[in-house]
């Protein structure tokens, strides 16, 4: 931790530090902020928040580990999104039998500091057993403006399926339907919504091949249902296909205009080593 240096003037955290730090980069203050190494009178900050006269700055090494323990592995952090690499097995929001251990909580523990609780709105979800990018907005105007807008956005998977496609590559075009028991069932039926998934075979390993999934529409266990129905499901989903260590469904990358800024925004998750396996 650096010595304390101390503010005269009102000014933006991120401005002041610039100033007293003039041989750091931008990009390597912005990640202190970030992950809570920068505190303000003794607390730690993770926001560009205004400074007043009398405050005092500190400046730690980057830890990326909020008070839980739990690690979160961010993408992206700005004034009005955070985007994480959500692994396998955690919840992107609370059910009822689950509220404290989730992506959405992770996150407001991150941007969060002790007496003033922050808030912040998924913009979609993943899976518990997908791993990958999850957005998150800071407002819940920014959240409707994301939303508002999601169809326009780029949405890339990587999927282990079982099998091997013919053709190599295409379009499932056909529409989804929940039964009574929240199974996503294809089909042409009252209350269907139409679905279409874009696939390409990457690579084949004996019985199973590595796809290339890209979203036209946004429906509840879209590729899992999809890919089922054409003969080939995923591998390790136990409520399509069978069981695995893991269900080999990954959110690689997320392209989409920034909703404030409007300039373009590639969020990507390295797909973990579990999966490759």
């Amino acid at each position: 931790m650096s010595a304390p240096f101390p503010v005269d003037r009102p000014v933006r955290l991120l401005e002041f530090l610039r100033s007293v730090l003039p041989d750091w980069k931008r990009s390597t203050l912005e990640q202190r902020i970030r992950s809570g190494a920068v505190r303000v009178n003794g607390i730690a900050v993770r926001r560009n928040e205004l400074l007043a006269p009398g405050d005092t700055v500190e400046v730690g090494e980057r830890t990326g580990v909020p008070a839980s323990g739990a690690k979160l592995a961010l993408l992206h952090e700005d004034e009005w999104l955070v985007a994480i690499h959500k692994p396998a097995g955690l919840l992107s929001v609370s059910t009822d039998s689950e509220r404290e251990k989730t992506a959405l909580a992770l996150v407001k523990e991150h941007i969060g500091r002790p007496g003033h609780p922050a808030r912040a709105w998924p913009v979609h979800r993943l899976d518990r057993d997908t791993s990958g990018v999850l957005l998150f907005a800071l407002s819940r105007d920014v959240q409707q403006i994301v939303q508002a807008r999601w169809s326009a956005a780029r949405k890339t998977y990587l999927a282990w399926v079982e099998g091997r496609p013919v053709p190599p590559e295409g379009t499932i075009d056909a529409p989804l339907w929940e039964d009574a028991s929240l199974f996503v069932r294809v089909g042409n039926r009252e209350g269907a919504r139409d679905a279409r998934t874009r696939y390409r075979t990457l690579e084949t390993r004996e019985h199973q091949s590595l796809l290339e999934v890209e979203l036209d529409t946004g429906r509840r266990h879209q590729i899992r249902a999809h890919l089922a129905w054409i003969g080939h499901p995923i591998v390790g989903d136990e409520r399509y296909g069978m069981s695995a260590s893991r269900m080999a469904l990954h959110a690689l990358r997320l392209e989409l205009p920034h909703p404030v800024t409007g300039a373009p925004l590639v969020l990507e998750a390295p797909p973990p080593r579990a999966f490759q396996r």
